[in-house]
């Protein structure tokens, strides 16, 4: 029986980073993976998402290109080059995982596995059906078997939330699998969540001509969001045609050959019945949590997600979990931090478990959104005083010349100590430009060191100088 110093169940973000740093440190490390090295984000999330989502840019630049001066422009899309192009773009990456556990030295074993006993762990053929054909192993790939480590760490991930009368059925009801790999763009979407994932799903869509209608629970879209970044969301999509219902929800699908009639009980008790070619369920995702033998070893779940200690370190010792089967927010990035930090702790190094006030959210609609830290109603609703900065992304010299004035950069500050506490952005590469707050809030930086800095001209950075700058009254040019 093999035995090593980790071993990592799930080969997605958190999971393969955590096998680097774990080889970088000198520990034997194996790798195990059910059907695709990268895991949901790099084939079927976060990369094949923005491909497509770039792809939906080009469109709308070019179908707008008359406002900058081109004439002559009619393109049209072509929704099988869009998928093809994604998809290579995430096989790309996908085989440089597969190269960096070769680079690393980290043992690849493809299979499910299951824990049996303490520090024990039986690999099996994969038995579930894939939702492609499997990427290709790296070689030196090990058999299925039982294998011993000192450390197990269960990075096993998450997988789309089926709502009660709206299980996907891979044609007329969709999950983000489907909505990724369309054969034929549909001439109606109807869109259940308007979390990140409808959302963009909805604003790739409706930039290609389809008509969408978004149906969120929740009193307002983007729930976790600043209310006040939400609203300007909320105008932007209805400018570009989308149909948004909150408050309301769906009672009843009925479906049709090649339609589905779905009732939806609006926020004012009415009903309403929204016939389109296809339903894409959006409500989130649920941590992978069955099937890995945690009852048996008694490992603590709680609200459907593994419950661990800011190092990834569950109730039973030798047991570790990080990432989206770790709880959220699931997100790739929370969980590479999340990899690094437990194997780092594992190896005995200076702990830096995960702040969770320092997790940026980012969605890649048009226009792009990003936040980080506390929103306003988070921020008075603890007790704080604060100063509020606003800065309008028309204001900016780079963002009008771009053609891409709309927007806001909305920073909240400790009235007293000036901590930044909260950033939150709608705009332009919005998702870009969270990562200055990022590093400023890491270096805890004061809003004296905000102010003083040198952003360059002209450039979208500017405003985010601008909006720190309007919390103490000295903004510029607003």
């Amino acid at each position: 029986m093999s035995e090593y110093d980790v071993l990592i169940v799930g080969g997605g973000p958190g999971g393969y980073v955590a096998a680097i740093r774990a080889a970088q440190l000198g520990l034997k490390t194996a790798l195990v993976e059910r059907e695709h090295l990268g895991g949901i984000c790099l084939n079927w999330g976060c990369i094949p998402a923005k491909a497509l989502l770039r792809s939906a840019d080009v469109f709308r630049l070019a179908r707008d290109a008359a406002m900058f001066g081109i004439s002559g422009i009619a393109p049209q899309p072509d929704i099988g080059a869009i998928v093809r192009r994604s998809r290579e773009v995430s096989g790309k990456l996908a085989a440089g995982v597969g190269f960096l556990m070769k680079k690393n030295a980290i043992d690849v074993i493809w299979g499910e596995a299951t824990l049996v006993a303490p520090g024990e762990v039986e690999v099996t053929p994969t038995k579930r059906p894939v939702v492609a054909p499997q990427t290709p192993p790296p070689k030196g790939v090990l058999a299925p078997g039982r294998y011993r480590a000192k450390n197990i760490i269960l990075a096993t991930g998450a997988r789309p939330r089926v709502l009660p009368g709206l299980k996907p059925d891979g044609r007329l009801i969709w999950t983000y699998f489907e909505a990724l790999k369309p054969e034929v763009l549909p001439k109606s979407l109807l869109v259940v969540g308007a979390g990140a994932i409808g959302v963009e799903f909805s604003s790739f869509y409706r930039t290609l001509g389809v008509e969408v209608t978004l149906v969120e629970a929740a009193p307002r879209i983007l729930p976790v969001e600043d209310e006040e970044i939400a609203a300007l969301a909320l105008r932007a999509f209805k400018a570009q045609g989308i149909v948004i219902h909150t408050g309301a929800r769906i009672d009843s699908l009925a479906k049709k050959p090649d339609s589905v009639a779905a009732t939806v009980k609006l926020v004012d008790g009415s009903t309403q019945t929204i016939e389109t070619e296809r339903v894409l369920s959006a409500a989130g995702v649920v941590a992978n949590v069955e099937g890995l033998g945690l009852e048996a070893l008694g490992v603590k779940i709680e609200g459907g997600v593994i419950a661990v200690d800011p190092l990834g370190r569950t109730n039973v010792a030798g047991v570790l979990a990080i990432g989206d089967v770790a709880g959220g927010p699931m997100l790739a990035h929370k969980a590479e931090h999340e990899g690094v930090a437990c194997v780092e702790a594992i190896a005995r190094l200076p702990a830096h478990g995960l702040d969770r006030s320092r997790i940026p959210g980012c969605t890649y609609c048009h226009p792009q959104i990003a936040s980080v830290g506390l929103t306003e109603a988070a921020a008075k609703a603890a007790g704080r005083e604060v100063k509020i900065g606003r800065f309008p992304m028309r204001a900016n010299g780079k963002a009008l010349a771009t053609g891409e004035p709309d927007g806001l950069v909305k920073t909240i500050f400790d009235a007293h100590s000036g901590r930044l506490l909260g950033a939150h952005l709608i705009g332009a590469e919005a998702t870009e430009l969270i990562a200055g707050f990022l590093v400023a809030m890491t270096l805890e930086t004061t809003e004296e060191e905000l102010m003083c800095t040198i952003f360059p001209h002209p450039t979208l950075s500017e405003t985010l100088h601008e909006s720190v700058l309007s919390a103490f009254g000295r903004a510029i040019h607003a």
